[in-house]
């Protein structure tokens, strides 16, 4: 039955293709390759992208000659659209019967001039980083520019309100706080800002204190929940409290308090960080992992990593779990490889033989035991060939579970694509050790290597495909949510609550794609995709009031902020995803799309070494890379140019010598992009 008298509020995405000044209007193809005709009117307004800074982009020009007084619409139309671009309408879709009519009220454009992407800049991503760093500070510690513990035991809190005051609820999470040293360290990674590092600094420090239990022996590490303040004092936390974990131990949890140890470790080489980080990584071996094989009876010995313990008795099939019993999950498995493992491995990795470090090797050789086991599992037990999306949950032999709490047979389209992004990482971390062994002609080590690198872009490819299928937006763009893995619904995509999308998905979508752009050699097909889900981002996710980010937004683009959704910290969005976002796609541009461009195919990274530091030299590799993709331009150590002495010669080399100091040395390294 048709519509009558029907209006409501549409957002469109895709490109230009034809302008009609004479009608006013103009068409554009949506990734769904739906035609829409867009008309403008008087109460049209254009705008470009404009960042957290909230700076005014716009330097259109008009053609020679315009006259603007003759016919103001037109003018703008033809000032503003422009053919083959990306462009964004917001505007008012009416239906009456057969008649149906789209008026545009804000066009957005992506740069004001053709064909270029603001996000693409040099700036962008920095500009981003610094402008949510410094909101961070400021609302937490005010004006402060040197911080100490104490003032992350006095003021660090977890929940804050959309203009980020503190909430009734005083707790500090050990997790959301180690989240926000990783942004931390990841925005002085970037800018070099000495306020990020010695934010960050402290944080860990009050981390190390306030959260950590060690064992009898001092081989394990845990890390306690969180800590509330109450009239009678501070409380320690120890079992969870989030709601589908709580009275548990979760190894996300666990896994996550290493996020800001990591990020930091890159930068310092801090070798009390790097202990903690040992002795965590040691706990999930002995508490977490289902030893390939078995090592009890009582285990099935099917590999990966169970998700939970019971904190009364340390055990992952305590029936004090409910629910969580002997369960492995997205989280047990994937979640290791971006929240420390591609970062340690990145700053081991490879380890000197000098006789001070060869007791890193040990260490070493576990963490690329948990790279190759989670990778291979992602393989061999997630893809599912009766749906686009992969399974989730499983039990302890890998039976899917698809009755558990709220996800029952449901996919979130995020940790599909962030399989897609961590698989195709693990690729270029394959083939670099195949270059290696097949440098050092040891073929057969150089296969096996090659065999893993295609057997995680087969599966990264086949995911990035299909989530751009059924995960994506294909009118407005975005990243949607919580789907039913099998629609009944006659749909490509059934919902399994609303069509909201969230934050941290668009980051992975972003990253996903980026990569896998650079992994397919210049396929515009993921580039594309890449782009039009930045756009989204930086158009609809960016609150520039308060130079944060919003949770989660409606199909069209319009914030949620009700309830937890308005908060700008919380146990989900504390300083991890966007500003990760703003690290990797600074340097995911610069290395896989602006590669051919000389003039600004460069970026620089920042480190800060400890004087607590074992190693003598530093792997200042920016992520797990293709071979050859990236070179040293340059370093200056604590300002000096030392470039012809410490830069590698080989283009595969990034081991920095530092040497040992008793004092603080500042690294800056300047990277460019090799030609394809």
């Amino acid at each position: 039955m048709p519509l009558r008298a029907f209006y409501d509020s549409l957002t469109i995405a895709g490109t230009v293709t034809s302008l009609d000044p004479g009608a006013k209007s103009f068409e554009l193809r949506a990734k769904s390759d739906d035609l829409f005709t867009v008309y403008v009117g008087p109460t049209t307004y254009y705008q470009v992208l404009s960042n957290l800074d909230g700076l005014n982009r716009d330097r259109a020009e008009a053609a020679e000659g315009a006259q603007r007084d003759a016919d103001p619409v037109a003018f703008d139309l033809r000032k503003y659209v422009k053919d083959g671009c990306l462009t964004f309408v917001e505007g008012i879709r009416s239906v009456n019967g057969a008649t149906e009519r789209f008026e545009a009220r804000t066009v957005y454009l992506m740069h004001s001039m053709p064909g270029k992407y603001l996000f693409e800049e040099t700036h962008w991503w920095l500009v981003q980083i610094a402008q949510m760093a410094d909101r961070w500070l400021d609302i937490l510690f005010d004006v402060k520019r040197n911080y100490e513990i104490d003032d992350f035991s006095k003021l660090y809190r977890t929940n804050l309100n959309i203009t980020g005051a503190p909430t009734s609820d005083s707790v500090q999470e050990c997790a959301t706080l180690s989240r926000l040293i990783y942004g931390l360290s990841s925005a002085y990674l970037l800018t070099g800002s000495e306020r990020y590092y010695l934010a960050a600094r402290a944080g860990v420090d009050y981390q190390r204190e306030a959260f950590r239990s060690l064992s009898h022996d001092g081989q394990y590490c845990f890390w306690a929940y969180g800590r509330r303040r109450t009239n009678d004092g501070e409380k320690l936390i120890v079992p969870s409290e989030n709601a589908d974990d709580r009275g548990t131990i979760p190894l996300y949890e666990q896994i996550y308090a290493l996020a800001g140890l990591a990020q930091y470790y890159r930068i310092t080489l801090d070798w009390e960080v790097l202990e903690d980080i040992r002795r965590t990584v040691n706990s999930f071996q002995a508490y977490y992992h289902d030893v390939k094989g078995g090592r009890s009876p009582e285990f099935p010995g099917e590999g990966g990593y169970f998700s939970h313990l019971d904190y009364a008795t340390m055990r992952p099939d305590s029936p004090g779990l409910g629910q969580n019993a002997s369960r492995k999950n997205w989280n047990s498995i994937g979640d290791h490889i971006p929240a420390y493992l591609v970062n340690l491995i990145l700053a081991l990795d490879p380890v000197p033989k000098s006789p001070a470090e060869r007791k890193l090797e040990e260490f070493l050789d576990v963490c690329r035991s948990i790279l190759d086991e989670t990778s291979a599992l992602i393989i061999d037990r997630f893809p599912d060939p009766d749906s686009d999306y992969v399974n989730e949950r499983f039990m302890a032999d890998w039976k899917s579970d698809h009755g558990w709490g709220w996800q029952q047979n449901r996919a979130i389209v995020g940790h599909n694509l962030k399989i897609a992004w961590n698989l195709t990482r693990c690729a270029n971390y394959y083939q670099t050790l195949e270059k290696a062994h097949r440098d050092r002609r040891e073929g057969d080590l150089a296969d096996e290597h090659k065999a893993r690198a295609d057997r995680c872009l087969a599966v990264a490819r086949k995911l990035g495909r299909s989530m751009a299928e059924v995960g994506l937006d294909k009118i407005r763009s975005g990243v949607f949510d919580a789907v039913q893995r099998n629609p009944d619904n006659g749909m490509p995509t059934q919902f399994a609550w609303g069509c909201t999308k969230d934050f941290w998905q668009q980051e992975q979508g972003i990253l996903a794609y980026l990569i896998l752009h650079g992994a397919e050699q210049g396929d515009t097909e993921f580039l594309g995709l890449a782009r039009e889900l930045m756009a989204f981002w930086n158009l609809f996710f960016l609150d520039r009031d308060r130079q944060g980010i919003y949770f989660r937004t409606t199909a069209d683009g319009l914030p949620v902020v009700q309830g937890a959704y308005g908060q700008k910290g919380g146990h989900s969005i504390s300083g991890y995803h966007a500003f990760e976002l703003n690290y990797l796609a600074h340097l995911y541009i610069r290395s896989y799309v602006i590669a051919d461009k000389d003039d600004d195919n460069g970026f620089c990274l920042y480190f800060k070494l400890s004087p607590r530091r074992d190693q003598t030299s530093i792997n200042v590799l920016p992520d797990f890379l293709p071979p050859g993709l990236v070179r040293i331009a340059g370093v200056r150590v604590d300002g000096v140019d030392r470039t012809s002495d410490l830069a590698p010669t080989n283009a595969n080399d990034f081991q920095i010598q530092v040497g040992q100091s008793s004092d603080f040395v500042e690294l800056v390294v300047q990277f460019e992009t090799l030609p394809g």
